[in-house]
């Protein structure tokens, strides 16, 4: 498509370490285009912040290797380009929100000193007005005062007020992709829906791409226009948020929907997904998740199940949706997927489900 900025394809990365190979992204593979948001999705260790240092070539080498694939922006292949070019595009034209920005932020410079670094670096401004583009940044961000608090440090801000920041830092340079990992963790449920509402905001004033990188589901609901759900390092299920919710169809996928309380539905305790992730060391012989599935049948030990075509733009990678099962297996997957989804349900950015529009 002519309007694609990020096309990741056949991601693969490894980390190489004593007790053996960590394969923590093995064959990602997703489009992202002008304004829209990709959620990825998954539990802890299932690769997707990998997968975000891999995009900004922030992996550390060694142990880690990008050892396949390709991510091309705006048909520029990220993983050939020199260092010295990768600088150009990394902070400018594709900027990522850390997960915790205690960490990211340095403790000992000014919250303007770090946004100027930046401007000045890629926007070849000088000193004032970079300073300048900083006060107008955390203004934008709403942080009141910003002419003062410019000069402050990051211990004298909030961790909302901090993750403004964050925001800030990674717009001043109007990127066209702005990559946000876990940005509302830690936080409570006010200052969230505030930071998604600010995301949303900027999103149409700088006109950007989002790759939002989470494991709450009310955060993909209230935010995204598709989905790409990640387990044990591999995508299983990329669809629109509305299907992805409405009509889910791999079995991991019902069971994070099962894990929500949905505020139309009493039930004394919710449905947990039985067992443990596979290490990434030593993942299992055919699917990864068939230990854990209550669908699994002989072939999903066996064989790593490719992408089906499930519906229009909706792919899950599951055995479910082929010849090799019954009908009456698959008439049991189907409502397992009706049971696990949202239909006729309310969402909001506390993680209660409301279907979008």
């Amino acid at each position: 498509m002519a309007d694609t900025l990020l096309s990741v394809r056949n991601l693969k990365t490894y980390f190489y370490t004593d007790e053996g190979v960590v394969k923590a992204v093995d064959g990602l593979t997703y489009e992202l285009h002008k304004g829209e948001t990709l959620g990825i999705v998954g539990e802890s260790g299932c690769g997707k912040s990998v997968h975000a240092l891999s995009v900004m070539r922030l992996i550390p080498q060694p142990p880690g290797k990008i050892v396949e694939g390709e991510i091309l922006f705006e048909g520029i292949n990220l993983l050939k380009l020199p260092d010295d070019d990768m600088r150009k595009i990394r902070g400018n034209r594709i900027a990522m929100i850390f997960q915790e920005p205690m960490t990211s932020l340095n403790p000992v410079l000014t919250i303007g000193e770090q946004i100027a670094e930046a401007v000045m670096l890629h926007q070849r401004l000088n000193k004032k007005d970079a300073w300048d583009r900083a006060a107008e940044m955390l203004d934008k961000v709403k942080i009141p005062l910003a002419k003062e608090r410019v000069r402050d440090y990051p211990h004298q801000f909030s961790g909302g007020m901090r993750q403004r920041v964050m925001i800030a830092m990674a717009l001043s340079c109007n990127p066209s992709i702005l990559v946000a990992d876990e940005p509302t963790t830690a936080l409570d449920v006010t200052i969230q829906a505030q930071i998604l509402e600010l995301m949303r905001e900027l999103q149409q004033e700088f006109n950007m791409a989002i790759i939002l990188i989470t494991h709450n589901l009310g955060v993909v609901a209230e935010t995204c226009d598709n989905v790409v759900v990640m387990y044990a390092g591999r995508p299983v299920e990329h669809a629109t948020v509305q299907r992805i919710f409405r009509d889910p169809k791999h079995p991991y996928t019902w069971g994070l929907l099962h894990s929500i309380p949905k505020l139309y539905e009493r039930k004394e305790r919710l449905i947990p997904i039985e067992g443990q992730p596979p290490s990434l060391i030593d993942l299992p012989v055919g699917c990864t998740f068939a230990p854990r599935c209550p669908f699994a049948m002989e072939i999903c030990v066996k064989q790593d199940p490719p992408d089906y075509a499930v519906g229009a733009d909706h792919y899950a990678k599951c055995f479910l949706h082929s010849e090799f099962a019954t009908p009456e297996e698959q008439k049991a997957a189907e409502a397992a997927g009706l049971a696990a989804s949202t239909r006729g349900g309310t969402h909001d950015a506390r993680g209660e489900l409301r279907s979008k529009g």
